[in-house]
């Protein structure tokens, strides 16, 4: 992850938020922005009008995605740093969400068995609750 320096404010800096410059679709839909809440770690975007659909809130597709890569960050981390991907993520839409809010996604591991990881995660539109999500990734082997 590349640190990026400018598509903060003021305030998001202060509030201790970083911007990361990734490839691939988080790369598209960023700068993912990052920061530590306690012994958590919360993932976030700022909404454009590229996330937005037909009805100009915020397509789930985007929810999905940050949700997804939230979660298996978290995973990833439990998992001793191992690459871990989604065998199922389930996404409960709850509220709409518009340009111009920050989206946060947090979550935690609530149980392990065997190669898998069960994780409970919840996204924020500017502290409102707009979805909630369950995921279940794997670890894989490690590399050398």
């Amino acid at each position: 992850m590349t640190e990026i320096t400018n598509p903060l404010s003021k305030s998001l800096m202060e509030s201790g938020w970083r911007a990361h410059d990734l490839p691939g679709l988080l790369g598209v839909l960023g700068p993912l922005l990052t920061r530590r809440d306690g012994d958590q770690w919360a993932y976030a975007i700022r909404v454009r009008d590229e996330h937005l659909n037909q009805a100009q809130v915020v397509h789930g597709g985007t929810i999905t995605a940050l949700m997804d890569h939230a979660l298996s960050t978290i995973a990833w981390d439990r998992a001793g740093r191992v690459p871990c991907v989604t065998v199922q993520l389930n996404v409960n839409f709850l509220g709409t969400s518009r340009a111009g809010q920050l989206l946060v996604a947090r979550g935690k591991v609530s149980h392990e068995a065997g190669s898998l990881l069960f994780l409970d995660g919840t996204l924020h539109a500017d502290d409102i609750l707009v979805s909630t999500a369950q995921a279940i990734m794997k670890r894989l082997e490690k590399r050398d």
